[in-house]
């Protein structure tokens, strides 16, 4: 599984580098206090029952407070056989720190 620091996401987005899905793992609640502009929020708990939603070859980044959860559902997502997932390291805590210092924390 790949892994992508805030810089290089952010970098990554700016240059315009294909269309990523980017899937914010967590709860509503915590989306409602910060979130990445353009993230579909899809709740770890719900991605079983959502795999026919998603594109396995699809580049599809992992999002969570802290890069955990999202880790944990991008091995899964590899496991059913999808190829191109990667994994905010350090999550929406280390983005706040290193790209938007304006966001919410929680």
């Amino acid at each position: 599984m790949r892994q992508m620091t805030p810089g290089e996401l952010k970098q990554h987005l700016t240059e315009g580098r294909g269309n990523p899905l980017l899937l914010d793992v967590r709860e509503p609640w915590e989306a409602r206090i910060c979130r990445i502009e353009g993230a579909r929020l899809l709740p770890m708990r719900h991605i079983p029952s959502a795999l026919s939603e998603l594109n396995p070859r699809r580049e599809t980044v992992l999002i969570c407070h802290h890069g955990i959860r999202s880790r944990q559902v991008a091995l899964f997502l590899e496991h059913q056989g999808f190829t191109n997932v990667i994994n905010l390291e350090g999550g929406l805590a280390a983005w706040s720190r290193e790209v938007d210092p304006a966001m919410a924390t929680y």
